[in-house]
């Protein structure tokens, strides 16, 4: 199944696109689109904030990585300031998707029924 976003109008993705684009393309309502876009996010989110990695087979790896404290410095001053160690969120895209950006590909395809 392909499912093309060549009709986007802005140059990035939303969740109110993808949720349309499950509606035209899946035939999901409008309801039952924007509340399974959310869940996903939801739970991407709640993963990732529990210290879980998202690993998305095709896709890519989110992984929570915890930085150290460390000097800073105020740019216009040139005080020194101190950084506090924090966690980050890094994404690391497949070698899929890579190939896919590389090939310049305007259609994902979806291996697979998504009910």
């Amino acid at each position: 199944m392909d499912i093309s976003v060549d009709s986007l109008e802005t140059p990035a993705l939303t969740k109110a696109q993808l949720a349309e684009l499950l509606f035209e393309q899946i035939g999901l309502n409008k309801r039952e689109s924007k509340d399974m876009v959310d869940a996903f996010f939801n739970l991407v989110s709640a993963s990732l904030v529990d210290g879980q990695d998202v690993k998305i087979t095709g896709f890519g790896n989110f992984q929570i990585r915890t930085k150290a404290p460390r000097p800073g410095r105020n740019p216009r001053t040139g005080e020194a300031i101190p950084i506090d160690a924090r966690r980050v969120v890094t994404f690391h895209a497949s070698q899929k998707l890579k190939e896919q950006i590389q090939d310049d590909g305007a259609v994902f395809e979806m291996s697979g029924p998504l009910r």
